[in-house]
């Protein structure tokens, strides 16, 4: 069970039939295609589910207790345990979450679960960047209220007004309009804007950027690491069955060697061997 699970085959198997399960449900939110085909699909998205739970209990035989030290199993587990939610009833309305089995596409190829490893452990730099760019807004929507809530109400009136604003303003949206409304009455307003846009944009979002690349690039480390730690493991056994042998076999060439020095007639050979 566990080679078959193993087998590229069968992986691309899975895979093509998650995204099958991604094209039916997509399908199904289109009132046309489900006047044409609307049954064909509701049997197509049973036998998908009942495709993904087989799978499931594979891999539970297969690997028994480790099967729940995997958390990409659990996702697994909570994704194909929101599919057999009931259709009707108070928590029919989970049955919207059944697009989430395209999620399932994550931990059956292997490159993408790298890649939400790499962003699992950029989360602590993140955070870190995170409060950095939540202070220089702060800090930035207090003097642009101070500064601009009365010739623009409407943008900087009050603090959660300017934290939105200046999000907008962050993400590089609409503030021209903004900049030059409160330009009318304040000409030197754009060297506040030009800084903040510098520091937000082009500093900060940057190093998330830094983080996660750096997080990826140790995480390719560690995988290269793992593989040859593990082959330098099987490297390590072979060499211990090696030498097992060898311990075997040498009191069976000292009893011979012995029997020879004892047998007058096998030293003459011996010493022809030699």
């Amino acid at each position: 069970m566990r080679a078959l699970l193993a087998n590229p085959r069968f992986e691309r198997a899975i895979m093509a039939v998650i995204v099958l399960n991604a094209i039916t449900i997509g399908c199904e939110t289109s009132s046309f295609v489900m006047g044409w085909i609307g049954e064909p699909l509701h049997v197509v998205d049973r036998v998908v589910v009942g495709v993904f739970v087989l799978e499931l209990a594979a891999r539970l035989y297969a690997h028994r207790g480790a099967f729940f030290k995997d958390p990409w199993n659990w996702f697994d587990t909570a994704i194909v345990g929101i599919a057999l939610v009931p259709a009707s009833g108070p928590a029919s309305v989970l049955r919207t979450l059944r697009i989430m089995r395209a999620l399932r596409l994550v931990t059956a190829v292997p490159s993408m679960r790298r890649v939400i490893s790499a962003l699992m452990a950029a989360i602590p730099g993140m955070a870190s960047i995170l409060g950095l760019l939540i202070i220089i807004m702060y800090v930035a929507a207090v003097m642009a209220t101070q500064w601009f809530g009365r010739t623009a109400p409407a943008y900087f009136a009050e603090i959660p007004t300017s934290l939105f604003t200046l999000f907008q303003v962050m993400t590089g949206e609409g503030w021209p309009d903004i900049a030059d409304q409160i330009m009318d009455a304040h000409p030197w307003a754009w060297i506040f804007f030009v800084a903040y846009i510098l520091v937000s944009s082009f500093v900060v979002l940057n190093l998330f950027i830094a983080v996660v690349v750096n997080a990826m690039d140790d995480e390719s480390t560690s995988a290269e690491e793992q593989r040859t730690d593990d082959r330098l493991m099987a490297i390590t056994e072979e060499l211990a069955r090696l030498h097992a042998k060898l311990d075997a076999l040498s009191p069976q060439a000292e009893t011979r060697a012995g029997g020879q020095e004892d047998d007058p007639e096998a030293s003459p050979s011996l010493s022809n061997a030699s």
